[in-house]
């Protein structure tokens, strides 16, 4: 996994409390897919000697059989084989069939049966440090380690070597407490990312109630600055107001931050770039780091609509996916956010 999705975290810090607990418990991570698996390569799943499990690898039939087996001790240990090695599902059509895998797909899993707790440990330590992480098994030897990572690595598998990277949660910092940054907090939430709001103006920042985001009292520079941002962050400034948004856009566009994202339509945005560019201290490559008009070209009018259109914008850079160019060659006249 790129990073570790709501779904992954909740898999390491049960195996960690499984461990401290002193159960034993076999960790699964998807190492390859074909055709439509519901679950991604670096998706972990976690299955006690009981029975309980934590995580999806194929949201099918696949973790059935995965517990039968589980069951029997073929993958907890108790078979004396704690090594790391290879599952295939789907292989054939009949097996595709029987594990209820769409369109013939196949699942390639790496399966360690006595994953090691400190090591576990350590990686939770590092993603809660905002560091990025690479764990590394090697089925030829069983060893297993965490090593620091870089941004833009992926995973890794070649058959012998599974390298999965790993980081702090997804993060967003809204600017302006408005009614687009309600629809897009909540959105965003539903995503996975941890969401903070930020907005100097008491008559905004005073009746913000959305659930599970957490209220930065600061202005936008400082609360850019407080977040210390990584490369799982991204910043919308919603305020449509240059003395808040450009005062958040300084500090984003130097930081590390996958997205920085800015409301108004194209006049504006031309206008703020070029503020930005001959007034204050930023090079021309981080100006050009800024979306604006902020979201995709998708004739977006509404607030929810727009926050949908910052969202799949979001997503699309998040996966290594830049559209943009290629949505607005497809319709130039889009409508822009004025």
């Amino acid at each position: 996994m790129d990073s570790l999705d709501t779904q992954d975290t909740h898999v390491l810090d049960a195996a960690r409390k499984w461990a401290a607990a002193g159960h034993r418990f076999a960790l699964i991570t998807v190492a390859r897919t074909w055709g439509s698996a519901p679950r991604p390569p670096g998706a972990w799943m976690i299955l006690r000697d009981d029975g309980q499990v934590q995580g999806s690898v194929s949201g099918g039939c696949i973790e059935d059989d995965l517990i039968r087996r589980a069951a029997a001790g073929e993958f907890t240990g108790e078979s004396g084989n704690t090594a790391p090695h290879l599952l295939r599902y789907g292989v054939t059509a009949d097996e595709a069939h029987r594990f209820g895998l769409p369109c013939g797909g196949t699942l390639e899993l790496v399966l360690e049966p006595a994953p090691d707790a400190a090591l576990l440990e350590q990686l939770a330590r590092r993603i809660g440090t905002g560091q990025l992480a690479r764990r590394r098994v090697e089925l030829a030897t069983g060893s297993v380690s965490i090593e620091g990572g870089r941004a833009g690595e992926s995973l890794l598998w070649d058959g012998e070597t599974l390298v999965t990277l790993h980081g702090p949660a997804w993060r967003l910092l809204i600017i302006g407490a408005g009614q687009i940054s309600r629809y897009l907090a909540t959105m965003a939430q539903a995503l996975g990312y941890r969401v903070y709001i930020c907005d100097p103006r008491s008559e905004y920042a005073d009746g913000w109630d959305v659930p599970g985001t957490e209220r930065i009292a600061a202005m936008p520079d400082d609360a850019v600055t407080e977040l210390g941002l990584d490369p799982r962050s991204a910043v919308v400034a919603l305020t449509h107001d240059p003395k808040l948004d450009d005062l958040a856009l300084l500090e984003a566009l130097k930081s590390p931050a996958f997205y920085v994202g800015a409301l108004g339509s194209q006049a504006n945005s031309s206008k703020r770039r070029e503020r930005l560019l001959h007034y204050f201290d930023l090079s021309q490559a981080e100006v050009e780091r800024l979306h604006g008009p902020v979201g995709l070209p998708i004739g977006s009018r509404t607030p929810p609509e727009i926050a949908v259109s910052i969202l799949a914008e979001m997503t699309a850079l998040k996966n290594g996916q830049n559209i943009r160019l290629a949505a607005e060659a497809a319709d130039p006249y889009a409508c822009r956010v004025a």
